[in-house]
């Protein structure tokens, strides 16, 4: 069972990281009018590089486990839920928590190992590889692949996209 301390660790955390999702989605003319008033009004130009896709899909993603977690959390917490979808709840909620910090472990890997930025998302046993480049090289594809690959014992569904 859960007890309240982890339970309030894991409500701030989530708290926390909406926040930030949240901030980091804000558009910068809205930014800067909360920072600076209403005074300045310029045009501003948005250019996309190439990592702002990148980013743009972990923004993506981690609105989607934030809000996953906050519906495993309401589960846990929930006195009508029978203790098996509580058991249940909190094995999917230790699992996604093992799974972001596997996706982070990936990313750190394949920028060390072939020094390339990379989003990593992991659903069960398929994993989805997105490379920061646009030449589209597939030995490289097929070296990020037994690199993952290596780090696990059962076979993963590996996909490799190169934006």
């Amino acid at each position: 069972m859960i007890n309240k301390q982890s339970m309030w660790f894991l409500t701030l955390l989530s708290l926390v990281l909406v926040l930030g999702i949240y901030y980091v989605t804000m558009p910068n003319e809205m930014m800067r009018s909360l920072i600076h008033g209403e005074e300045e009004k310029e045009d501003v130009q948005v250019n996309v590089t190439e990592g702002d896709t990148l980013i743009a899909m972990r923004a993506n993603r981690d609105e989607e486990v934030a809000l996953e977690i906050e519906e495993l959390e309401s589960i846990l917490t929930s006195e009508t839920a029978s203790s098996e979808e509580k058991n249940n709840a909190f094995n999917e909620l230790k699992l996604l928590n093992l799974n972001i910090g596997k996706e982070e472990e990936l990313e750190e890997k394949l920028e060390s190992d072939f020094g390339i930025k990379s989003y990593i998302e992991i659903n069960e046993d398929n994993i989805k590889v997105v490379i920061n480049s646009k030449e589209h090289d597939a030995t490289l594809a097929n070296n990020i692949m037994r690199s993952i690959q290596s780090e696990y014992k059962e076979k993963m569904y590996i996909t490799v996209q190169f934006e």
